[in-house]
């Protein structure tokens, strides 16, 4: 009997997910719980496996394709069961339109000879396409040497350094006169590509990410606010505390120091802690705290959530947001490690950049970011000093948080930051 492998529910609020990878192909045996495919939702890349144990008869997707959940994906012949009745009629329809194909007119024939236009349908990852556009290659003109004609990065690095292009598609022989009339066909130049246009479909990730920054911006009155943090006393603290992480073979970063720092501001301001549920017109007080982290990767922003910040050590923390942040770029988080932050912090890290203003992630009411921390002088003590500084902004929802206390919020902030030592006393 074939047994209808419909597409799981892979996620909370997930409709449709695009199949990045099939790992069987048609007439392939697949044992239960072997993984069928890889599929990218709006959150992360999950492996779908097999419910049963058979033959793959019929593969209803693509690679690149979007298939709905609960959308059929594939007929599996269950090893042991009848076949079914109602699919014994497919190899009679296909030979019939086989044989409707051979009676077409012979004069649609003359199309052939007409040379298709450059492929428009590419199938490459996100990744893929960006680095494509990185090395100035037009995608369209690499040949894929992955699966099912795929374009790899190596496919791209190859072209980009005078290697393969795409083959050009076979055509007929043209009469003499046709021949003679057509204009010669200019040679391949950089030059040729410049004001073309690639589109690439708006899907996955980075459509969740278009679609909720313009639900952000559209419901919450944004209001920033801007501060500069000596930070002298923190690095110290930081860079003594490196050695012994390394010997737990942690990397201890800043984040963890700020999201300590966060969460103790949190407890005395709790509104900054909250959301606002729209549909019933009411203020929702978090009393936990899950520190959303957000991690830049090659197929969009991605926001990992470190539950209960407050019962971790800077330790646990550090370890914690560096698998989730390697995590993230290798799209292996699960879509529940993304759910349910409370207050999400967005740092540029090491990218350079000191002031931005990050937009809210909704429904919070509140998000703060921190730029790159640099030397600079400052009067300290009344005199000119050249100290790190660490500059800061604090977003926030103006329909719940006023002025005064997003200001008192980031002045406590700065207080924790700026002492550290106040900081390792507010621990628990």
């Amino acid at each position: 009997m074939a047994y209808e492998f419909q597409l799981p529910d892979v996620g909370e609020g997930i409709h449709e997910g695009e199949i990045v990878k099939l790992h069987v192909k048609e007439g392939d045996r697949i044992e239960e719980f072997d993984v069928f495919a890889e599929v990218q939702t709006d959150k992360a890349v999950v492996e779908i496996t097999s419910p049963v144990t058979g033959t793959v008869r019929e593969l209803k997707v693509k690679e690149g394709e979007i298939a709905l959940v609960h959308s059929t994906i594939a007929l599996i012949d269950v090893e042991g069961a009848e076949p079914a009745p109602a699919n014994e009629e497919a190899p009679k329809a296909e030979a019939a339109k086989q044989e409707e194909a051979k009676a077409e007119p012979a004069q649609a024939e003359p199309a052939k000879t007409e040379a298709p236009a450059k492929r428009g349908n590419v199938s490459a990852m996100p990744s893929v396409r960006k680095l494509a556009r990185e090395l100035g290659v037009d995608i369209t003109q690499v040949q894929g040497s992955g699966k099912h004609g795929r374009i790899l990065a190596e496919d791209v690095k190859n072209f980009a350094s005078g290697g393969q292009q795409a083959e050009a598609p076979a055509v007929e022989a043209e009469a003499p006169a046709a021949k003679a009339a057509a204009a010669p066909a200019a040679p391949k130049t950089a030059i040729e590509t410049v004001g073309t246009e690639e589109r690439i479909p708006l899907r996955g990730i980075r459509r969740t990410i278009a679609t909720r920054m313009v639900e952000s911006k559209h419901t919450a009155p944004h209001v920033h606010i801007m501060d500069e943090f000596d930070v002298t006393e923190l690095v110290e603290l930081r860079n003594w505390g490196k050695s012994i992480a390394q010997e737990r073979n942690i990397k201890l970063t800043y984040l963890p120091f700020i999201m300590k720092a966060v969460v103790a501001a949190l407890r005395e301001f709790p509104t900054m802690n909250a959301s606002i549920d729209d549909e019933k017109q009411e203020i929702v007080i978090k009393h936990y705290y899950h520190i959303g982290m957000a991690a830049a990767t090659d197929n969009g922003l991605l926001v990992p959530v470190i539950k209960d910040a407050d019962r971790k050590s800077v330790f646990d923390l550090a370890e914690e947001t560096a698998d989730k942040a390697t995590r993230a770029r290798n799209m292996k988080l699960e879509p529940s490690e993304m759910k349910g932050s409370t207050f999400t912090i967005s740092s540029l890290g090491n990218l350079g950049g000191q002031l931005f203003t990050p937009i809210i992630n909704y429904p919070e009411v509140a998000i703060l970011g921190v730029g790159a921390i640099k030397e600079k002088p400052v009067v300290h003590n009344g005199e000119i000093a050249v100290r790190p500084q660490m500059h800061v902004s604090l977003g926030f929802d103006h329909r719940l948080i006023d002025g005064d206390v997003a200001a008192r919020f980031l002045s406590r902030l700065k207080q924790l930051l700026e002492n550290p030592k106040l900081l390792m006393m507010e621990m628990r």
